[in-house]
């Protein structure tokens, strides 16, 4: 949990900033302004307590009109004016600024929870199984449990499992010997060894064929590796976190994954809910993403109104953070004012500026009749449609989609390849 200190002032002015800051994990602690203080605390002042800041402080003015936010320059401290109508979102941005580097942005009392549970299980070595939808942020709270463990000073090597070549899996895992295959014209290390004393995350680890799944028990329960071509297997000494958007138990029972690897992976089980469970969370990640996606030294913030956070607060959120992001960014761009409003936030897919008109899909009463109908055909493009439609109804998030359609991510690849070249045709 990160400290932050509060001024008495900021705490009489704004009452409700200490309570959002504890639910975004924050421990507080209230002091007079010209309290001694530690080396690298960082503080919440009033603007008129500025005589007692450093340029790590945060400095707040309550106006009348519009919140801006001026960033930290020149040795001076950040500073950020708003009145009631954006106190909420003010209130995000305070937490957000001064968040440490690979600490989740949260908001939610729950999430709160989550991540103090996940600090305990960082100080230990065990192997930590993530599961969650795509966009609940896995990747964010495997660098959290990283930078929070023993391992801090040491590698963090990310890999999606689904993005590798399956052929070269176990040798891009593992490692190879100089010529052990064809192509193979140097040695390489692996990703496992990469980590050595580091953390390595796997992440969409349901995309393991079962054979390379025993060679990752084996390298888990052991602690060695064996490189494609070595006869000996080389020590390493790595924390494995695996990430999951499939509920792993069920993938165990379908018979798609072994149920001694799950069992060796579910050590320490941690589950990231939906945003649309976490509620708190939107704000914080909203004011995490603004402030990452507006160039600070050159612009204000673009603030979004209270109506816009609402319309953000209320919808479901399918595609998560990712589609959190893309909301955003399109208001951004697409906005008519100095703010974003609720009109400029378009939820699903994309706003359209110039449609061209949709292309037909190819039914079975199209062909030519000197083409005869085959039923492949019919297969092929009913089934090419139904991924059109999955996507279009995901906001174009394939995992999700792959799920909508009850199939694997990589096979949804496989899929969306074979409608490229039919494309191209």
């Amino acid at each position: 949990m990160s400290s932050l200190d509060v001024s008495r002032g900021v705490c009489a002015l704004v009452p409700g900033l200490q309570h959002w800051l504890e639910n975004a994990f924050y421990a507080v602690r209230v002091v007079d302004a010209a309290s001694p203080r530690d080396r690298d605390s960082r503080r919440v002042l009033l603007a008129t307590e500025i005589g007692h800041a450093t340029h790590r402080d945060i400095l707040i003015t309550i106006v009348e009109g519009a919140p801006s936010l001026l960033a930290a320059a020149n040795g001076l401290p950040a500073r950020i004016a708003f009145g009631m109508a954006d106190m909420g979102f003010a209130f995000a941005l305070i937490a957000e600024l001064a968040r440490p580097a690979n600490v989740p942005a949260v908001g939610d009392n729950g999430s709160a929870r989550l991540m103090t549970m996940a600090g305990r299980v960082a100080r230990s070595d065990a192997t930590v199984l993530i599961q969650g939808d795509t966009g609940t942020g896995k990747e964010g709270m495997a660098r959290f449990l990283h930078a929070q463990s023993g391992r801090s000073t040491h590698d963090f090597i990310a890999v999606n499992c689904a993005a590798l070549p399956e052929t070269m899996m176990e040798a891009m895992l593992f490692g190879h010997k100089k010529g052990s295959f064809t192509g193979a014209a140097n040695a390489s290390e692996g990703l496992f060894l990469a980590a050595d004393g580091g953390t390595l995350f796997l992440d969409e680890i349901a995309e393991l064929p079962l054979a390379l799944q025993a060679k990752l028990l084996r390298a888990l329960q052991e602690g060695e590796v064996l490189p494609v071509g070595a006869t000996h297997p080389v020590p390493v000494n790595v924390r494995v976190i695996a990430a999951c958007n499939r509920n792993l138990a069920e993938e165990v029972a379908a018979g798609r994954f072994r149920e001694d690897l799950y069992w060796r992976l579910n050590v320490m089980p941690l589950e990231l809910r939906p945003l649309s469970q976490r509620r708190g969370d939107v704000s914080a990640i909203t004011a995490a993403m603004l402030l990452r996606l507006s160039d600070m030294g050159k612009a204000d913030l673009i603030w979004p109104t209270t109506d816009a956070i609402d319309k953000l607060s209320v919808h479901n959120w399918p595609g998560n953070a990712r589609e959190l992001g893309n909301v955003l960014q399109r208001a951004m761009v697409l906005r008519d004012g100095d703010r974003i409003e609720a009109d400029d936030l378009h939820m699903g897919a994309a706003p359209q500026i110039a449609a061209a008109p949709a292309q037909p899909i190819i039914a079975p009463a199209a062909f030519a009749p000197a083409e005869p109908v085959r039923l492949r055909d019919v297969a092929r493009h009913s089934k090419l449609e139904a991924i059109r439609t999955a996507l279009r109804e995901t906001d174009g998030h394939r995992a999700a989609a792959a799920r909508k359609l009850g199939i694997s991510e990589r096979t949804l690849r496989y899929r969306l390849a074979e409608m490229r070249e039919l494309a191209a045709a």
